[in-house]
């Protein structure tokens, strides 16, 4: 688009829309950052480690728009010495409400897990709790070094995006000998973003119980059970404010990978050729758990548990999902064309109740919704900001 990126004079821009002068802004940034993006993966690539491929793990699929409704937790505050032992003994674990049971990563349309699987979650000023059961007649395990690839085990993963911008999230993974793996991504692995897996925690505590005996083909098991306290100084360092306030909504997910096995002299072998099954807390309608946009959401509430408290959809939720309805019809649109759409008509969309501003060129694109003070923007990246 011609002069897409020249920026008015100082005493022309009053007439503009702020959204405009922002998206441009925003777009002229992001051509810089672009541009010496090679470099920077070059010189990072020391940090930076890709994990084994895995069906869930990275984005396989061709943009697909989301329609299904995302799941929500009211998540309490605690305010009881929390021991992590991977059992759920304090009254306060009593009064937290369990989530819904998990279903198959591509929703209601793919069979129903055979194996029960939930979580409950408690906060503090410290401290996200999470309790998760994973019923299991066959409880094995077999990698014991942090920070290698635990989804080659039967695991249970956590998902964090505080902010809730698709952008700089943080992931956690346990299997049954309560071995860790935990990363930051600074971006989906669809924008290019690679695992930082030389990231920990800092200060997190885990545990796991078995409900049976662990490794032992002879017998049959009941669950295992993984307890962790996520502190919210270690989620501080890509966000402004990691601890929680009353009403606060964060999106999260869970996912459990299970592989089918067999026995193979008196041991537990995972069956070679066949794929993993992936159950999730909220479906993502897409096998890839890289796409933090269809993640559940986690809102946070001071009153203690047991209280009745009712989730409250956020004022932003319904205009960023309109928001991303246009990125997934962007990037089909770029995929047949070759470039991204100047106009929602291109897109098959119209603007509705909203009043989208949208610019783009054959790499970039921008579009902006205005609610009142706030302004929400998503870029080509799959980027969401909020500006208040």
């Amino acid at each position: 688009m011609p002069g897409l990126f020249f920026m008015p004079p100082v005493h022309e821009i009053s007439r503009m829309s702020a959204r405009v002068v922002h998206i441009r802004l925003q777009l002229l940034y992001l051509t810089i950052m672009y541009s010496f993006r090679n470099l920077v993966v070059l010189l990072a690539g020391a940090l930076m480690v890709a994990p084994v491929s895995s069906s869930a793990q990275s984005f396989s699929e061709k943009p697909r728009v989301f329609k299904e409704t995302p799941r929500h937790y009211v998540c309490h505050r605690t305010t009881i010495p929390m021991v992590i032992d991977g059992r759920d003994g304090e009254a306060t674990w009593k009064e937290a409400a369990w989530t819904n049971d998990f279903a198959d990563i591509e929703g209601a349309a793919k069979p129903a897990p055979f194996y029960r699987t939930r979580v409950k979650m408690l906060w503090d000023d410290t401290h996200l709790y999470v309790f998760a059961e994973l019923d299991e007649p066959h409880v094995w395990g077999t990698l014991r070094q942090r920070d290698t690839i635990i989804y080659a085990d039967n695991d249970f993963e956590m998902f964090i995006d505080p902010d809730g911008n698709a952008h700089e999230y943080f992931e956690i993974e346990v299997n049954t000998l309560n071995t860790v793996m935990d990363l930051f991504m600074p971006r989906a692995y669809r924008a290019g973003g690679r695992a930082m897996l030389n990231w920990d925690v800092q200060g997190l505590r885990t545990a796991v119980h078995i409900k049976g005996t662990l490794n032992n083909p002879r017998d049959t098991d009941t669950a295992w059970t993984v307890e962790m306290a996520i502190p919210f100084h270690a989620l501080a360092a890509y966000h402004t404010r990691s601890r929680p306030r009353e009403g606060d909504t964060w999106r999260v997910n869970f996912s459990r990978v299970q592989w089918q096995h067999d026995v193979e002299g008196g041991q537990y072998r995972k069956r070679k050729g066949t794929p993993e099954y992936n159950w999730v807390w909220s479906p993502q309608g897409i096998v890839d758990m890289h796409a933090p946009e269809r993640w559940g959401m986690l809102q946070f509430t001071t009153e203690p548990a047991g209280k009745g408290v009712a989730f409250r959809e956020p004022e932003w939720a319904e205009a960023e999902a309109y928001l991303w309805e246009i990125y997934y019809r962007q990037q089909q649109h770029r995929r047949k064309s070759g470039k991204y759409a100047g106009d929602l008509s291109e897109l098959q969309l119209e603007k509705g109740k909203w009043d989208v501003e949208m610019e783009a060129t054959k790499r970039l694109f921008g579009a902006a919704i205005k609610q009142g003070r706030r302004t929400i923007v998503i870029d080509h990246e799959g980027k969401i900001t909020r500006y208040e």
